[in-house]
């Protein structure tokens, strides 16, 4: 054979970086860096990663009683490569040991978390009967449950619990997924973005398909949308949208959060007037902040951590919303999925300037 001499190649400029993720994980991070410490339910091996994640665990001061330790368990792994805007170009993972692990049976062993729980977070990385086992669990209490969906594949398992959700987070594809789950058919056709789309049209083209979420049951749907910011949306009007989160009060740590947001954002937010209809559609946009993105692969984990620690703190949707797209800026200008910490004077002062910005976009009956 002829001898054919290879040439060096070059190697483009790249940076490998270790950092602690998982959708669950990172929200319970957030909520634990903003004031409210969560309970987390999941399952890790005994290998390297997961003694990573378990130190990192304790040295929040955090329980790690529900979470799954086992020798036969993979913990689970992704590799994102970011492009040179930070954002994600590609991604490998094995998360297998979520599903095969964390069963119904483990968790019903932490019903009573469950049952004392101010609210219960959900990821779709859980096979439906372990979403169920969860969702009804907290049912029993009347604890609201949160739905967070992962990816567009993973979405679709709302099917089987819509209506035991309160508030679900999708971003724009996960939502049109997770209608068309819900309707049984694939009648919602995939978003075709325009680059001049104003707000008012985008949400024309979302509306069929968060109006059908609502209808099976769940309560609030935030729909995330990159820089455009978030459209939270639900039937009647604001005061609507506590329905269900009306009897979490403030405690312990939370106070000084509590305050804090409150003397940024008042709690009457002034932009709409209520509806008791069935039939009524409420919708509110608040725009994304400006930020100096580093990456942004922790910004929906922490706009979802930064709602969920402002809820258990007693803020109201509106307010969490606004504390959300604050946490999410933070996280896109860290090195981290998670910043290392959040100055709760800077999440304050960009939680008024998107709370002052939001706007009503659709507020009539849907008949």
């Amino acid at each position: 054979m002829p001898f054919l001499q290879s040439l060096p190649i070059p190697e483009p400029p790249h940076l490998v970086r270790y950092v602690l993720g998982g959708v669950a994980r990172n929200v319970a991070e957030c909520v634990s860096k903003l004031g409210t410490k969560p309970f987390m339910i999941s399952a890790v091996g005994l290998d390297m990663a997961g003694k990573l994640l378990l130190e990192h665990w304790k040295s929040a001061g955090l329980s790690t009683e529900g979470i799954r330790k086992q020798q036969d368990i993979g913990t689970p792994v992704v590799c994102n490569i970011l492009d040179i805007d930070g954002e994600l170009a590609a991604a490998v993972a094995s998360v297998e040991a979520i599903e095969k692990f964390l069963t119904p049976e483990w968790i019903q062993q932490f019903k009573d978390s469950i049952c004392s729980a101010p609210i219960l977070m959900v990821d779709a990385n859980l096979i439906p009967p372990a979403l169920e086992a969860s969702c009804q669990i907290a049912a029993k209490s009347s604890v609201p449950v949160w739905f967070e969906p992962v990816s567009v594949a993973k979405s679709r398992r709302v099917a089987s619990v819509a209506k035991y959700v309160t508030v679900a987070s999708p971003n724009e594809d996960e939502l049109i997924a997770m209608a068309n789950a819900l309707s049984c058919a694939s009648v919602f056709p995939p978003i075709e973005r325009g680059n001049k789309d104003s707000t008012e049209s985008l949400f024309q083209k979302l509306k069929p398909a968060i109006w059908l979420l609502l209808e099976k049951g769940i309560r609030i749907v935030v729909v995330t949308l990159g820089s455009d910011g978030v459209f939270l949306c639900s039937k009647g009007g604001p005061s609507f949208m506590n329905t269900g989160l009306e009897r979490l009060k403030p405690y312990g740590s939370c106070e000084q959060f509590y305050k804090i947001v409150t003397s940024s954002c008042p709690s009457h937010w002034g932009g709409a007037t209520d509806s008791e209809k069935d039939s009524h559609l409420f919708a509110v946009h608040f725009p994304a902040l400006p930020a100096s993105v580093v990456r942004l692969t922790g910004a929906g984990d922490c706009l979802v951590g930064g709602m969920l620690a402002s809820i258990c703190a007693g803020l109201n949707v509106m307010q969490s919303v606004a504390v959300g797209i604050a946490a999410a800026k933070a996280a896109v200008e860290a090195e981290t999925n998670v910043p290392t910490a959040f100055s709760l004077a800077s999440i304050a002062d960009d939680a008024r300037s998107v709370y002052t910005a939001a706007k009503v976009v659709f507020n009539q009956s849907m008949l």
